[in-house]
């Protein structure tokens, strides 16, 4: 990656002068369709291909916790790709991989942090709790019995579902999938007894009864769900779980077309078309800087360094 930057030529002329962008942008997606990743993705998408008079196109690749969609963007030279920067993909794969092909932090710029998403605690209808306290006291009767989905090892649901195991102080068998669309499959047909998962992709199934949400990882109880406690209020003081999502480049991307899609950014989150789509799913807009973003990233790596290692958590 180093040679990449070492050699501004394979940029063209064109992107270094400012005429960027000259050609259609791709926006990876390190996940399958059907999660949170997809909404704030196309919400965010729309609005910044506006802003830059340029298509920016979403392209799912899926695959190794994020990580094949992390090598490809690290690679890029074209000046036009960048991908949706993750909690799992920045925060924590650096972390729960012995080896990455890429340096996590010296391979990619921040753009802007997107959007925050509430991650919920939800169970298949069928079982037998209503709220946090009844599922903890059914686990602990039931140690190693019970068992939750997740989009994959290391993927946000993973990291929220151990991190309230670890407080809780229960034995939840944990069931890995290749994205948050399988995951709900089997949720929703009651192979699966439990998951943590953003709250854009399941809200309906809870409004609908196929779910039903025992307690949410924010500090505050939601608007949509006024009547479902906060892990904190449950009985875990301090509790907050909350997945992110930004826009990361290339780290040979010229500075010039970062600034230009960070303004871009924030534009797109201040525009009531996207906002109101992405707040109508809990998530909360961001649209900061590079630097702030920057920022919260390293922050985010010191939190979730500790808990993926308390938790011993590694991708197989």
């Amino acid at each position: 990656m180093a040679a990449v930057s070492a050699f501004p030529g394979l940029l063209s002329t064109a992107h270094a002068q400012g005429n960027w962008p000259s050609k259609p942008i791709r926006l990876l997606v390190p996940f399958a369709p059907g999660g949170s990743s997809e909404i704030v993705a196309r919400s965010a998408a729309n609005e910044i291909g506006k802003s830059l008079g340029q298509t920016v196109y979403v392209e799912n690749k899926p695959g190794a916790s994020g990580n094949i969609a992390m090598q490809e963007c690290a690679a890029s030279t074209d000046g036009h790709t960048m991908i949706l920067g993750h909690i799992g993909t920045f925060a924590v794969n650096p972390y729960i991989f012995d080896k990455l092909p890429f340096d996590t932090n010296r391979d990619f710029k921040p753009i802007s942090l997107l959007a925050k998403v509430p991650s919920l605690y939800v169970v298949n209808a069928n079982l037998p709790v209503h709220n946090l306290k009844e599922f903890v006291a059914l686990a602990k009767a039931k140690p190693g019995q019970l068992n939750y989905g997740s989009a994959g090892n290391g993927s946000a649901g993973h990291l929220a579902f151990e991190y309230l195991k670890m407080v809780t102080n229960t034995f939840v068998l944990h069931v890995p999938y290749r994205g948050t669309g399988p995951q709900l499959t089997d949720l929703l047909a009651g192979r699966l007894d439990a998951a943590s998962v953003g709250a854009p992709a399941i809200l309906a199934h809870i409004k609908s009864g196929k779910l039903r949400c025992i307690a949410t990882g924010t500090k505050e109880r939601l608007p949509q769900l006024p009547d479902v406690p906060t892990v904190a209020e449950s009985g875990y003081p301090g509790f907050e779980m909350t997945q992110w999502y930004g826009l990361n480049a290339p780290a040979n991307m010229p500075q010039a077309a970062i600034d230009r899609i960070a303004e871009a950014c924030a534009k797109a989150m201040r525009n009531p078309l996207a906002t109101e789509r992405l707040r109508g799913d809990t998530a909360q807009p961001v649209g900061d800087t590079p630097a702030q973003y920057a920022a919260f990233i390293k922050t985010e790596q010191a939190r979730w360094k500790l808990v993926a290692d308390r938790a011993k958590i590694k991708p197989d």
